[in-house]
């Protein structure tokens, strides 16, 4: 009983830090959504219950695909465990939500992401160092000076450099000047993010491999990169 309230009263320091970067996140996206024409009641708003619906899809999403093993124990659809979630599912749920709120309160697409963009420019720096405090995430074995010692080896920072990538994408979106054109701001963003994955994943340890050995997570990149561009073009085309 007593580990359990420990656990439950003492999040991972993963955790405190996602907490933190949403909590800054949310901040400075607050000081210029209005010139996006969103209020700042509705960006908190879709932000809070994307990251509810975040958290719940994740479960349900992790419950439903291993059903039966729940079935025999229903009480672990409860249980503190961070690993029964599914990222993808949790990311599918959020959408969904936003989307169905933004649509109720009317609020335009691609000015809605601009607006959140300062938000999810910071939070990628919080999954950065989330990742850095959980072990996870971590590098192939190397011999460079710049290593770090991780799971019974010297492995490449590739925390640090998914960190260091993220704070100089905020930096150029963050002080990049308005653009006329609804939707840039955030697909620059989505195009540098996509952009530094490829050269992240390459020094990554833990990738998974498909297609006779490519890295699963470069090509989602390379396929974000392609809708990303498509849709630049679209939006330059529908601006004039």
């Amino acid at each position: 009983m007593i580990t359990l309230f420990r656990n439950l009263f003492s999040p991972p320091r993963h955790m405190i830090l996602l907490l933190l970067a949403t909590w800054i996140g949310l901040n400075l996206a607050e000081k210029r959504t209005e010139r996006y024409g969103i209020s700042k009641d509705d960006l908190n708003n879709i932000t809070y219950y994307g990251l509810i619906a975040f958290v719940i899809g994740g479960r349900l999403s992790f419950v439903l695909q291993n059903l039966p093993a729940f079935i025999k124990s229903p009480l672990g659809i409860i249980s503190i465990n961070p690993d029964i979630f599914d990222p993808l599912g949790a990311i599918a749920v959020a959408i969904i939500t936003a989307v169905i709120y933004g649509q109720r309160r009317s609020l335009l697409f691609w000015n809605a992401l601009d607006a959140l963009t300062p938000y999810f420019a910071i939070l990628s720096i919080g999954i950065g160092l989330s990742h850095l405090a959980a072990g996870t995430a971590f590098g192939k074995e190397t011999d460079l000076a710049w290593g770090i010692d991780l799971w019974n080896a010297t492995r490449h920072p590739t925390q640090i450099y998914e960190t260091l990538a993220s704070l100089l994408i905020f930096g150029l979106v963050w002080f990049q000047k308005q653009n006329p054109r609804p939707g840039i701001l955030f697909l620059t963003y989505a195009a540098l993010t996509a952009a530094a994955q490829l050269f992240i994943q390459a020094f990554r340890g833990d990738s998974a491999l498909i297609f006779n050995g490519f890295r699963q997570e470069q090509v989602i990149a390379w396929v974000a990169l392609a809708a990303i561009f498509i849709l630049f073009e679209h939006q330059l085309k529908e601006k004039k």
